[in-house]
């Protein structure tokens, strides 16, 4: 970006530059056109200055983020930078702002999604862009880590392999810091985006043979349970696992996720 800018002295030229670009005059490059001339009386004339600024990835994401919402009817919205590992935060500030999260932040995510196409088309190298508003991220990280305990309590109890709905991949990393920390559980992401989901699954040993009252396991009908063999209960495990996993990508009211955890959250 270039510009020219005119002012009584070249330091006062530089100084608009710096307004106008948003920065510190350090992180312009000048080209000084034209000095005020001395004169019998003093200076005659005015300074000009050539000023290029190129901005940089996090500012071009900033710069974004703020002519959408005001687009979108948002007033005044600002955007603070602040860094991450690999990248930048933009966190999201001003009145009524919360409105650009959505429902379970999917209008956020999809805002920081364009802000990092916008910052990253200018060369190969990635620069990761993440957003924030109100401080959304780390009430749904709250609200995911508790939704893996609970999943994962489910999947212990029923010794099936519970299946949540589709995430974004931050969103699935969540789940499976989560569960590894959790003795006796693995999780898995199965399917294509946008419909990659988390499979959550218990790695406890169960047993196939019922137990009489006197406590003692039932080994009558040789193995069978219930007059069918343990061998039947293992493949129709495997059946149900694997017709999941050929129709991951329609979403069925089964796939269950809980109630309550995947709720709005109030600001």
């Amino acid at each position: 970006m270039k510009q020219v800018f005119t002012a009584k002295t070249v330091d006062e030229a530089k100084a608009l530059a710096a307004q106008e670009f948003g920065t510190s005059v350090e992180n312009i490059a000048f080209n000084v056109l034209e000095e005020p001339k001395k004169g019998l009386f003093g200076m005659k004339g005015e300074a000009k200055v050539e000023a290029e600024y190129e901005k940089s990835k996090p500012e071009l994401a900033a710069d974004y983020i703020v002519l959408v919402m005001k687009s979108m009817g948002f007033e005044d919205p600002t955007v603070e930078i602040s860094d991450i590992e690999g990248g930048s935060l933009l966190e999201i500030k001003g009145e009524g702002v919360e409105g650009i999260i959505g429902r379970r932040g999917e209008t956020l995510d999809a805002l920081q999604y364009l802000a990092s196409l916008v910052a990253n088309r200018s060369d190969k190298s990635y620069y990761r862009i993440a957003t924030d508003c109100c401080g959304f991220r780390a009430k749904r990280k709250v609200q995911l880590e508790e939704l893996a305990k609970k999943m994962v309590n489910k999947a212990k109890r029923t010794g099936r392999t519970v299946a949540l709905e589709p995430m974004n991949p931050y969103e699935r990393r969540i789940i499976h810091a989560a569960v590894s920390e959790i003795e006796n559980a693995t999780s898995r992401s199965v399917g294509e985006e946008p419909y990659r989901k988390v499979l959550i699954s218990s790695t406890e040993r169960t047993g196939y043979h019922s137990r009489r009252p006197d406590g003692r396991n039932d080994r009558k009908n040789n193995g069978r349970r219930g007059g069918r063999r343990r061998e039947d209960f293992k493949a129709r495990s495997l059946d149900i696992s694997s017709t999941f996993e050929r129709d991951y990508k329609k979403p069925k009211p089964e796939d269950e996720i809980g109630s309550g955890l995947y709720s709005k959250i109030e600001f």
